[in-house]
């Protein structure tokens, strides 16, 4: 059997720093934006509207927005609280 090694918190978050995907880049402005405006927390917030059956559309909103918060978590080393708002008109 295999062991994998996982990296630790302090390589995931230079890997992250270092990081081109465009979660870590929107993560990173945010975090550049705290810097200036410090806050004890930050609201993610998405939505979807409710007309017709989920798809794969109503997945992304959520996902992509899910994609930034773990970026900013990692980013930051959960050291700032994240919450996240979804909603429906």
């Amino acid at each position: 059997m295999t062991t994998i090694e996982l990296p630790s918190a302090s390589d995931l978050r230079s890997l992250a720093e270092q990081s081109n995907a465009w979660p870590f880049e929107q993560a990173r402005a945010l975090v550049n934006r705290l810097k200036k405006q410090p806050k004890d927390e930050v609201l993610f917030e998405t939505g979807y509207g409710p007309s017709g059956l989920p798809h794969i559309g109503t997945f992304g909103e959520v996902a992509r927005t899910t994609m930034v918060r773990h970026a900013f978590r990692v980013l930051t080393e959960d050291k700032i609280k994240t919450r996240l708002l979804a909603f429906s008109k």
